[in-house]
């Protein structure tokens, strides 16, 4: 980046708009190659992959980046062409121009992480250039001869050879070559006037070749001016407008040329697929830096643990007969208000599951080639949403889910074809919303399944008799079915990450169940959010903690005289609810403060709660009640517990600690409650 002028305040909107557009790219070349498989044009795709390439191209002329403005130029001159015939592209150019897109992706992350953009790979640029050479009708020799361009040398110098042969060839072509300067200041940007929605402006009006911060006086008094090199046919008092007007100025770079030929118009199916302009853009939406959406979040958390002192220290003046109704009721209106607030701030960090998911077509087409299997992605994943901060920890452990789906789980289309199966395997991910914050997805496949005999021998264990305590081998840290590590997997890493991920991270639940020769589903259930929760505060052996509301199935009383202790059971109560027996643990002996038989304490609540599909009971002293609660995650690995899911602060600033129930009688109550239901299955029926 140039070092004369300052541009980081522009560049977090850069990478914002710049991963979108990857993403779009991504979409509309997979799209393009399904289309060119079934031997039919795509137009649409291509204008669609074209605008994307062309405004990551003006971004980055901005910001500086040429390295990426090579790559784009270059994809989008190939693009170009693939637009005048009708939207037809060599199947040969999908490759280049997927290489295109991944090397951009790459540079962007480097600057999003405060790197300088590598330079363009070797060959990558003659690769797509010959792509032109060849795509291009009737070749270079078509050319007309260039027109002359009156640049100055601030600006000439700073133009890449590619982007002087475009506007240069524009020009030839007929189309005006024009420079507008737009001049920022802090009264323009009061009225909505930035470089970047003067950009926005503009690009409807033309084709925008590149964009130069120069540093220096200007008109009015700034010191720095925004250069926009275009090419277009409209008129100077459209960009001026465009650009907010004085002390915005044009000026044509060049004569403008005999007029060319007009291009063959495009078919009418393309033309058909064209959206207006302003559809495209769904106006209304509005970009925003999730970092400030965080701080919006952590601002309410401190209005929420406010809240918390404020209602204890009413209780405490209506303990002491002072006349409290009026607070109360000003309370009362304060925590609605405070809810709708809640609403209002997660709504805004909702992400769309399919946004989310969208990586993964291309994931599962790199896949295709690397392990030379027919594979068939079909995602199901609705309108559902969830939380930005889940959808970035899940990401991965979805990657992963796929990933082991294709390599491992599906077979060679040869072994198919002898099980009777179709030669192209199907992996599909589908999610369903689930009311009480939580949200179900799934990782399905038609392979062969898993085999519980040979991941046994391989773990050295004995054959798992569930699905379940097959999973549990699955997910052993560094455990993998594979004798040698491939490009795709093998390293000892997947299952154990996704656990991971799915419970101990976001606190939920991992399942699984798989059919020898039918296939294999892993279900897993997160949370939406994982910052703000409604929860239940109860106290244990002396102590208070909280559960998160939606963890929960069941609040119901307990009569000690009316359990049933079988023997063996190891501590593990029977509990009767409508009729049918319930494993019955006690918190306080899983916290390590009850009797080890578990008969101590004085239980009167259990907590009902979905323990790897089968409800299990967790008994607790007292219920406080219900309220919304701050969870603060335990990040530092020396004190993360299994079956603590983070502490919040409940208004009296003494820690609480928050605990995920299913994990903690996992972790501490000596086995699976089917393992339990099997040694007192005898007890049967309670009355």
């Amino acid at each position: 980046m140039s070092a004369s002028v300052d541009l980081a305040d522009f560049l977090p909107a850069y990478l914002a708009e710049a991963e979108e557009l990857l993403g779009t790219g991504h979409r509309q070349l997979l799209a393009m190659e399904a289309s060119i498989r079934r031997g039919l044009p795509h137009p649409r795709a291509v204008r669609e992959l074209f605008r994307a390439v062309h405004t990551i191209k003006g971004l980055s002329a901005m910001v500086d980046v040429e390295p990426i403005v090579d790559i784009a130029h270059w994809m989008e001159t190939c693009l170009r062409h693939a637009d005048r015939a009708g939207g037809r592209l060599p199947e040969a150019s999908v490759e280049p121009l997927m290489e295109g897109l991944r090397e951009i992706e790459q540079r962007v992350r480097q600057l999003a992480a405060g790197k300088q953009a590598a330079p363009v790979p070797p060959g990558l640029l003659s690769r797509l250039e010959a792509l032109d050479a060849e795509d291009a009708p009737g070749g270079s020799a078509a050319k007309a001869a260039p027109a002359a361009l009156a640049l100055e040398e601030a600006v000439a110098s700073r133009l890449s050879a590619a982007e002087r042969e475009q506007l240069t060839t524009g020009a030839t072509d007929g189309r005006r070559a024009m420079r507008l300067d737009f001049i920022p200041g802090a009264d323009r940007a009061a009225n909505g006037i930035t470089i970047n929605s003067v950009r926005e402006r503009v690009a409807p009006l033309g084709e925008t070749v590149k964009v130069l911060p120069l540093s220096g006086p200007a008109v009015g008094g700034g010191a720095l001016t925004f250069v926009l090199l275009l090419l277009t046919e409209a008129s100077d008092a459209a960009l001026l407008e465009a650009a907010g007007g004085p002390p915005a100025s044009v000026r044509p770079l060049a004569a403008v040329a005999p007029r060319a030929p007009a291009l063959a118009p495009l078919p009418e199916s393309a033309q058909a697929d064209e959206e207006p302009e302003e559809a495209r853009r769904g106006g209304g939406s509005l970009r925003v830096d999730v970092s400030r959406l965080d701080d919006a979040l952590e601002r309410l958390a401190a209005l929420v643990v406010n809240r918390s002192r404020l209602t204890r220290a009413v209780a405490a003046l209506t303990a002491a007969g002072a006349p409290t109704r009026e607070l109360q009721a000003i309370l009362q209106e304060n925590a609605r208000q405070l809810r709708d607030m809640r609403t209002a701030i997660l709504r805004l960090r909702m992400v769309r599951v399919g946004d989310v998911l969208e990586r993964l077509p291309l994931l599962v087409r790199g896949l295709r080639r690397s392990t030379g299997k027919s594979v068939r992605l079909e995602l199901d994943v609705g309108d559902a949403e969830l939380d930005k901060a889940v959808a970035d920890r899940l990401l991965p452990a979805l990657v992963h889910l796929v990933r082991n789906a294709v390599d491992h789980a599906l077979e060679s289309p040869e072994a198919r074809r002898a099980a009777g199966k179709p030669e192209e395997g199907v992996v599909r991910v589908a999610s369903h919303g689930r009311a009480g914050g939580l949200l179900d997805l799934t990782v399905a496949d038609d392979g062969c399944g898993v085999d519980a005999r040979a991941v046994a021998a391989r773990a050295g264990v004995p054959v798992p008799p569930t699905p379940e305590a097959l999973l549990e081998v699955l997910c052993r840290p560094g455990f993998s079915t594979r004798d040698a590590a491939n490009a795709t997997s093998g390293r000892g890493m997947g299952m154990d990450i996704v656990h991971r991920i799915i419970v101990d991270q976001l606190g939920g639940e991992l399942g699984m169940e798989t059919r020898p020769g039918a296939g294999t589903t892993f279900r897993l259930r997160v949370p939406l959010t994982i910052t703000l929760l409604d929860a239940l505060v109860f106290e244990c052996a002396g102590l208070r903690y909280a559960v998160a509301v939606g963890s929960v199935e069941e609040l119901i009383e307990v009569d000690a005289a009316r359990l049933v202790w079988p023997a063996g059971a190891g501590g593990v109560a029977l509990l009767e609810r409508r009729g049918n027996s319930v494993p019955l643990m006690g918190l306080a002996r899983l916290l390590g403060r009850g009797e080890a038989d578990g008969r101590g304490g004085s239980v009167a609540k259990a907590l009902l709660v979905r323990q790897r599909g089968e409800l299990v009971a967790f008994g607790v002293d007292r219920l406080v009640g219900q309220q919304e609660i701050v969870l603060r995650p335990l990040e530092d690995p020396l004190v993360r517990v299994p079956g603590v899911a983070g502490a919040t602060d409940l208004g009296d600033g003494r820690p609480t600690l928050v605990l995920d129930l299913a994990a903690l009688g996992l972790a501490r109550g000596g086995g699976a409650p089917h393992r339990r239901r099997a040694s007192v299955r005898e007890e049967g029926r309670l009355v």
